[in-house]
């Protein structure tokens, strides 16, 4: 056993065993024997320094003060999905889902609701299976040369006209099939991307007062499933451990008990959570006001119902930007009323920071540039099927895109995703 004084001493340690100022700078750069310190301007911090600034600045890890606002994300995600819905190349539908899946596995966090994104992915694709099987089943207006196969035909009344089941499958209905499916395929990923991203909970604070009530159900069932999926994995997790089987019927039996009894009681937290906080209360308002919010929220929710539309038509973008300004200024009135019945506060709430003004911009620019892309290059943007020719990449639809690996960048990497790669 060593004792203390036989430990050798530092030979850099001051008379408190505190180590000096040059052999710690002489620890830092070993490639400097004296540890004296260089030239330095004022505002510098020598190459360490200047990196680890660089860091913080690009991706800092995200705490509370530094979260980016749950808005920002659903942003940035509608305006991938509002991208996708203007081609049908899938070589272009593939980098839009490419970058909202790359950002997502980025960024994404360890909760329960960050991993619904493979649910989506595998619901996409479902989606676009589907979409092939009623082409074949159904037939389609498509006209084609190619013949690949021939399915009995079911003979329809005379009212069914227009409606065809089996007969010819020709490669240029299916190929046509292929491509609306997987643009279907991509707007849910793009959604499931926010899902994965945005935190409900935080989300469902930045609500205006008027939507809060209906937000709060929302939050509630789509958190429901995750925890569902979560506790089966645990429990299915603890059998493995304990040496019994995790698969088959009876096991099936054993862990749905414990799972509905976890839902149950999860609720009735919620519900007592809620009844605390004075969930449903409200506060008296005048009737003109009352009657003024409904017709201005009625309206504007038309009017973006009607301006989404025309943007996501093929044909609308003319007046559907007009129409979506109004609808929401329109709407945002209407929930400025209304939020005049809530009785609820809000802590610390969540504010649009630089970072996530820089993403919702991502999303934005990516909608942007994919609709001008419209009116100089359709025929890349929608590769026709007769004849069937093979679909291009066309370049600057394809870099109008990468706008949105940003939020990739710039925002902040969640703790445990530092802590791993640390």
């Amino acid at each position: 056993m060593t004792r203390a004084s036989e430990t050798p001493a530092d030979p850099t340690a001051g008379p408190a065993g505190v180590r000096s100022a040059r052999a710690l700078r002489r620890a830092a750069d070993p490639a400097d024997p004296t540890g004296a310190p260089g030239p330095r301007t004022p505002g510098t911090a020598g190459p360490a320094g200047r990196a680890g600034w660089r860091a913080r600045l690009l991706a800092p890890v995200a705490d509370r003060g530094n979260a980016l606002h749950p808005g920002a994300w659903w942003l940035w995600a509608l305006g991938l999905a509002v991208a996708a819905s203007r081609t049908t190349n899938p070589l272009v539908l593939g980098l839009i889902v490419g970058v909202a899946g790359y950002v997502v596995a980025a960024r994404r966090t360890d909760a329960p609701w960050a991993r619904s994104y493979g649910a989506f992915v595998k619901l996409g694709l479902f989606v676009v299976a589907l979409r092939i099987v009623f082409s074949v089943a159904l037939g389609s207006p498509i006209p084609g040369t190619h013949v690949l196969f021939t399915l009995p035909e079911v003979p329809l009344p005379a009212w069914a006209q227009g409606i065809r089941l089996g007969g010819r499958v020709t490669a240029e209905q299916v190929v046509f099939a292929l491509y609306d499916g997987l643009k279907l395929a991509a707007l849910l990923i793009c959604v499931g991307a926010a899902n994965a991203l945005a935190n409900p909970a935080r989300l469902l604070k930045s609500l205006p007062g008027a939507l809060y009530e209906a937000g709060v159900a929302v939050v509630v069932a789509m958190t429901f499933a995750p925890n569902l999926v979560a506790d089966v994995v645990r429990l299915r997790t603890a059998r493995r451990l304990r040496g019994r089987p995790a698969g088959g019927v009876r096991a099936v039996l054993h862990i749905g008990l414990p799972v509905l009894e976890g839902a149950l009681e999860r609720s009735v937290a919620v519900a007592a959570s809620m009844d605390a906080r004075g969930y449903g209360r409200t506060a008296r308002v005048p009737p003109a006001v009352r009657r003024t919010t409904n017709v201005l929220t009625l309206g504007g929710l038309l009017g973006v119902c009607a301006g989404s539309y025309g943007l996501l038509a093929a044909q609308g973008a003319g007046y559907g930007l007009p129409l979506l300004a109004a609808g929401l200024a329109a709407a945002v009135g209407g929930l400025r009323l209304g939020g005049r019945r809530s009785v609820r506060t809000r802590y610390r709430p969540d504010r649009f920071g630089p970072r996530s003004w820089l993403v919702a911009a991502s999303g934005i620019a990516v909608a942007v540039l994919m609709i001008r892309a419209n009116a100089y290059a359709p025929d890349a943007l929608h590769p026709g099927v007769v004849p069937l020719t093979a679909p291009e990449l066309p370049l600057w639809p394809a870099l109008s895109v990468l706008p949105g690996l940003l939020p990739a960048v710039i925002a902040p990497v969640p703790p445990a995703r530092e802590e791993s790669s640390a």
